[in-house]
């Protein structure tokens, strides 16, 4: 049978780390206490023994009536100490002198590299210590049961709090993951219901007050959902402004080739008019094709920029332009402004402010392309011409994708994607296209690009 494979919610592993936790620091803090109040222990019996020393060899007893007169005056609990003296003096009349049950602890065994330490079985562990002073040697032996006593209650004591703290530390903190995570599973409960429900339209997620985090979380989420509904919708209109604009002519040329196939043999002169439509609509689905296509690559394009001098470059491509159409083209460009961008997409750009300008204005008027400087040290590109203008309703729909205005629909040719992909491309390249009137009537057409700095010119300038 497999082993249940181990829980890894936060949760859990939030509720495994802190009772670890708890029990490593509660378990080093006792054996921290233990040590600490052994050493303690230790050094009162030391202190308590070195006392003993020390009056024992002020005494100097050398007969019985010193030792008498000692364990007289002396405060020695003889139910815990015990002592022995050896008067190794040969005028000595008695050598031995004990105190009472010292004989049974003499046989008390030492520790290796513990000297001091001596155990005794059904006596205990002891302290000993012998000194020497005028020819007596003195040996003392301090029971430290009742530290030891002492030591273990601590001990115990510790345990307890030991046991009780891995008892109510992992209640706390179940209490403790649920507040913290409890938000988190909600969120993403929450997620699987928007996810099931997607096709019915966007599903907010709840938003907790608390904590933060999950708040900030649930928060980006609804607006990462919103936009992905936003951009679905997008998808949805486009492919259907797209089939629409495709099903004209492609409606127009069969309807022109039926006619060819029925009466083209009886009535030649409708074959060549025919043909005409065909072309023509064929142009206009090449042409919407490929503006779908720019636009489709347009939204996933990573630009390669460059350094470019982009009043050399509007020079010339403004040069080129001029013969394309029947309007007078005027340039006006402030020498030397320098850019990071991406020459193919500033070419496009302007082609289609130039190619607009030039579709609704009169043939007798005159177009200008300006390069300038704003204020804000940004390069401004602006077309301007003496059309019939933008309405402010038009404006704010302009950049929509297959928009086109009620007056123009269906009189002068166009896709509406063309100034779509030229916004899209501005954004790419980290500017921003403006529309404004001209007066006394017109449109002034504006792509605004950041200016390259000092040291950027300097390193074109070298090159």
């Amino acid at each position: 049978m497999k082993k249940r494979k181990q829980n890894q919610s936060s949760a859990a592993i939030m509720q495994r780390s802190l009772v670890s936790m708890v029990a490593t620091l509660t378990l080093a803090l006792g054996l921290l206490i233990v040590a600490a109040v052994g050493h303690q222990l230790y050094e009162q019996v030391v202190l308590s023994t070195d006392h003993i020393a020390a009056s024992l060899k002020q005494t100097v007893i050398d007969g019985d009536d010193d030792w008498e007169n000692w364990r007289k005056n002396s405060t020695l609990d003889t139910s815990s100490t015990y002592v022995h003296v050896h008067n190794m003096r040969q005028d000595a009349k008695v050598k031995n002198y004990y105190s009472p049950a010292t004989k049974k602890v003499q046989l008390a065994k030492s520790f290796p590299f513990l000297t001091h330490l001596r155990y005794q079985a059904n006596q205990g562990l002891f302290y000993y210590q012998e000194v020497h002073a005028k020819g007596i040697r003195y040996e003392i032996w301090q029971s430290m049961n009742s530290y030891l006593a002492v030591l273990i209650r601590v001990l115990v004591v510790t345990m307890i709090v030991l046991v009780l703290a891995l008892v109510v530390s992992p209640i706390f903190i179940r209490r403790l993951a649920h507040r913290l995570t409890g938000p988190l599973s909600d969120l993403s409960q929450s997620t699987k219901h928007a996810a099931e429900h997607a096709k019915t339209g966007v599903v907010m997620l709840p938003v907790p007050d608390k904590p933060t985090e999950v708040t900030d979380l649930a928060k980006d989420f609804n607006d990462l959902l919103k936009q992905l509904h936003d951009r679905q919708e997008q998808q949805k209109l486009f492919i259907m402004n797209a089939a629409h604009e495709l099903r004209t002519p492609i409606a127009t040329i069969r309807s022109h080739a039926q006619l060819i196939e029925r009466h083209g043999r009886a009535h030649p002169e409708i074959v060549l008019k025919s043909v005409n439509y065909i072309t023509e609509e064929s142009r206009q689905m090449q042409q919407l094709i490929e503006e779908l296509l720019q636009l489709s690559r347009a939204d996933r394009l990573t630009l390669d920029t460059h350094l470019l001098n982009l009043s050399e470059t509007v020079q010339h491509l403004a040069e080129k332009l001029a013969s394309a159409f029947s309007q007078t083209i005027e340039v006006h460009v402030t020498p030397n402004m320098s850019v990071e961008s991406n020459e193919s997409a500033i070419e496009q750009i302007l082609d289609n402010f130039v190619t607009n300008a030039a579709k609704y204005s009169p043939a007798d008027t005159i177009i200008a392309v300006n390069l300038t400087r704003d204020d804000d040290g940004n390069a401004v590109l602006a077309v301007l011409d003496q059309g019939a203008g933008i309405s402010a309703e038009d404006k704010s729909h302009v950049f929509e994708r297959f928009y086109r205005s009620a007056n123009v629909r269906g009189t002068v040719p166009g896709t509406g994607l063309g100034l779509a992909i030229a916004n899209q491309l501005a954004t790419i390249n980290n500017g921003r296209i403006k529309l404004r009137d001209n007066q006394p009537h017109g449109t002034i057409a504006e792509l605004i690009l950041p200016l390259a700095t000092t040291k950027e010119r300097h390193q074109l300038n070298e090159s």
